[in-house]
C-alpha cells in the first residue's frame, strides 16, 4: 500500500478530538503487527480512546522515534467545497480533514516502517501515535509514563507536524487557565449596592491586557518566531442572565504561551496579585466577592539548540541547511523535557493549510517526506 493509499484510508476515520480514535489505532496495529513490530496501545480510561507505541528492530537499544498525533479539529462551520473525511485528490493535492496536520505525516512512517521491516536494523525504528493533541497535548502523557518507566528510551524523537520539510527546533510552552469571578446579585436599578462580576472579569481582563503590552514592550525576544514575544489572549467569557439583575458569577478563560525564557508562572503570579487588588476592592461592596484561578492545561515549549546532535541527524536526512522554530505547539516539549529525549519538529505541509476548510497536503510535500524517512531507514540500517 503507497503512501497515498494509507493517507486515503486514514482520513476516512474521524478521529475529531471529541470522538474516539480507537479503531484508527487498531487498524495501524493491524499494519504494524504483520511487519514484527512490538505494537504496544495504551488506552484511555474508557478504551476508546488510545495511544500506539511500536517498535521495529532491536530491542536492547535506543532508537529514533517518530511522533504524531491521530486526532484532528472539527470541521463544523466551515465551508468545505470537498467531503472533509473521504481524500479527494486534485492538481497534485490531496484534500481532507488531517491530510496536513498531520495524518499526511502518519501515513509516510507508516510506509518507513514497512521499509524497515525488510532491513537487518542496527539501531531501532520507533512509532509514538497518540490521541488528543489538539486540546493540548492530552493523550500522550500517559505513553510518556511507560516510556518514563522503559529500559531504553528514545536517542532522537522526530515530530512529523507539518513545517514544509524545515527542520524545527523550537514552539513556544503553553498553559490554559479558567478564571471565575463571584460578586453580588441584586436588581439592577440599585446596582452600586451589588457587584458586578462581569466588572470584575473585565477589569482582570484589562491587567491582562496591559501585561501583553508590557511584554511585548521590553519582555524577553525571540527573533525566530513571527510574534517574538510571549503572548497573553483571552478567548472565551460568559456571565450575566438577565439585563436587570447584577450578574453575581462571570467566568473567562485566557492561555499564556511563551518563549523559552520567560516563566509562565511568573506572569500568571503577577496577574493573581491584580485579581487579589480587584476582590480587596470588591469585597468593600460585598465581602464573600472573589477571584478563583485553575490551570486548565499546560505543555511545555521546545528549545532544543541548534548544535544539538538531532540536529544535525534530521539535517543530514532532509538535506536543509538551517533551522526554523514554529508558532504552534506540539508534543516535542514533552518528550524534551519530561524524558529527555532530544527532539525537533519536521513534517510534510504547512500550517497555513491547517484547521481550514479544504485543508491539504501537496504530492511534493509527501513525496519529500517519503524521501527524508527512507534516508532515516538507511542510517537505521547502518547504525546511528
Amino acid at each position: 500500500m503507497t503512501t497515498v493509499a494509507k493517507l486515503d484510508r486514514l482520513i476516512g476515520f474521524d478521529t475529531t478530538s471529541r470522538h474516539d480514535n480507537r479503531a484508527l489505532i487498531d487498524w495501524i496495529a493491524e499494519i504494524l503487527r504483520p511487519l514484527g513490530a512490538e505494537v504496544v496501545i495504551v488506552p484511555d480510561e474508557t478504551g476508546g480512546k488510545a495511544n500506539l507505541y511500536a517498535t521495529i528492530g532491536p530491542r536492547d537499544r535506543a532508537g529514533v522515534l517518530l511522533s504524531g498525533h491521530t486526532d484532528v479539529v472539527p470541521v463544523d462551520g466551515q465551508d468545505w467545497t470537498v467531503p472533509a473525511f473521504r481524500m479527494t485528490e486534485k492538481d497534485g493535492r490531496y484534500f481532507g480533514r488531517g491530510t496536513t496536520d498531520m495524518k499526511g505525516f502518519i501515513a509516510a512512517a507508516l510506509s518507513a516502517a514497512e521499509a524497515a521491516s525488510r532491513r537487518d536494523l542496527t539501531t531501532p525504528l520507533h512509532l509514538a501515535f497518540s490521541y488528543d493533541e489538539e486540546i493540548g497535548c492530552v493523550g500522550v502523557r500517559s505513553l510518556i509514563e511507560m516510556l518514563r518507566k522503559a529500559p531504553f528510551r528514545p536517542a532522537f524523537c522526530i515530530v512529523g507536524e507539518p513545517t514544509q520539510m524545515a527542520v524545527a527546533t523550537g514552539h513556544k510552552g503553553k498553559t490554559a487557565i479558567e478564571v471565575e469571578c463571584i460578586g453580588l446579585e441584586g436588581h439592577s436599578a440599585l446596582a452600586p449596592f451589588a457587584m458586578n462580576a462581569i466588572y470584575m472579569a473585565t477589569d482582570l481582563i484589562t491587567a491582562i491586557r496591559a501585561e501583553q503590552q508590557r511584554i511585548a514592550g521590553d519582555g524577553a525576544r525571540d527573533g525566530d518566531y513571527d510574534v517574538p514575544y510571549s503572548t497573553l489572549h483571552t478567548g472565551r467569557i460568559a456571565g450575566g442572565g438577565a439585563l436587570n439583575i447584577v450578574p453575581n458569577s462571570c467566568r473567562f478563560a485566557w492561555e499564556i504561551r511563551n518563549v523559552a525564557e520567560d516563566d509562565p508562572m511568573q506572569i500568571l503570579a503577577t496577574l493573581r496579585a491584580a485579581a487579589d487588588e480587584i476582590v480587596a476592592a470588591a469585597q468593600k461592596v460585598a465581602p464573600d466577592a472573589d477571584i478563583t484561578f485553575r490551570i486548565s492545561n499546560t505543555y511545555p515549549g521546545l528549545s532544543t539548540p541548534p548544535t544539538a546532535a538531532v540536529v544535525d541527524f534530521v539535517k543530514g536526512l532532509t538535506g536543509a541547511n538551517g533551522t526554523i522554530k514554529v508558532a504552534f505547539g506540539t508534543e516535542g516539549g514533552l518528550f524534551s523535557s519530561e524524558l529527555g529525549v532530544p527532539s525537533v519538529v519536521c513534517g510534510p505541509g504547512s500550517m497555513a493549510q491547517g484547521h481550514k476548510p479544504d485543508e491539504f497536503i501537496t504530492r511534493d510535500q509527501l513525496d519529500a517526506c517519503d524521501r527524508m524517512l527512507m534516508a532515516l531507514v538507511d542510517r537505521l540500517e547502518q547504525g546511528l
